[in-house]
């Protein structure tokens, strides 16, 4: 999500609880500003889930793969109990898949709507584990924690499946975060229209932002977490059959 100074109460409660999560692990083991050279040395990673993973590119995609009419619909923050199953609902009922941007800890705490997620066809998507927008001003070695914890927390959520991208809290990318991601297999992800649903303009207004900044780029910026979801849940109730008749067809970021 984007970098947002007026919600963080909720994510206060969510860093609290993360931190101690990643420092277990430890003991255990927009977007025009996104973009950088990759460099930077490799501090061991707290995590690392699966084996045999493919690199992807390190810069961070926009595109769709469905061309220059393609929508990406993208959704961070959660999974949520509430509202993830009613963002499923319309999803599915309108036939439209999406990237799933998900905290590591409510993956943690929700592994059967991860489970619902995938089952769905839907894409898994690393958004760390505390959601830190000042990511970018941390160690590599935090931010390794931060990628790698959630990349695994998210995995074994799922019972498997791993994410396929990364999105930076707040699109706090750095140029080793971004190597490190893409050495993952998790390619970079940014956005281009963020529908500011977090403040709840009213379902219109997050409608005509959709319509009036679609044509910057593809990729979408929805939440189903952090707070009250429902105009959001609206809003994509009557903007997929809307751009469908407009010729849209929408797909998934490129990799």
């Amino acid at each position: 999500m984007a970098r947002h100074g007026g919600r963080r109460g909720w994510y206060g409660k969510l860093l609290g609880t993360a931190l101690g999560v990643t420092l277990l692990a430890a003991g255990a083991s927009v977007w025009t500003a996104q973009a950088g050279a990759v460099g930077g040395s490799s501090p061991k990673a707290s995590a690392s889930p699966g084996s045999g993973v493919e690199p992807v590119a390190v810069s961070i995609a926009h595109a769709s793969d469905k061309g220059a009419r393609g929508v990406n619909i993208t959704i961070d923050d959660g999974p949520d109990p509430v509202w993830t199953p009613q963002v499923l609902d319309v999803l599915r009922e309108f036939g439209v898949k999406a990237t799933f941007c998900m905290v590591g800890t409510q993956a943690r705490a929700h592994p059967d709507l991860v489970k619902q997620v995938v089952a769905a066809g839907h894409r898994l998507c690393d958004h760390s584990v505390a959601h830190d927008t000042t990511m970018d001003k941390k160690t590599p070695h935090y931010q390794s924690q931060q990628i790698l914890d959630a990349e695994r927390m998210i995995t074994e959520a799922s019972g498997g499946v791993r994410p396929m991208y990364y999105r930076a809290p707040g699109g706090a990318f750095t140029p080793y975060s971004r190597k490190l991601a893409a050495s993952r297999g998790m390619r970079p992800l940014g956005w281009n229209v963020d529908t500011k649903d977090f403040e709840q303009p009213g379902t219109d207004a997050i409608v005509e932002t959709v319509e009036r900044e679609l044509p910057n780029g593809p990729t979408v910026l929805f939440h189903d977490a952090g707070g009250d979801r429902a105009q959001t849940v609206e809003a994509l109730r009557l903007l997929l059959p809307r751009l469908k008749e407009q010729g849209y067809s929408f797909g998934f970021p490129v990799r």
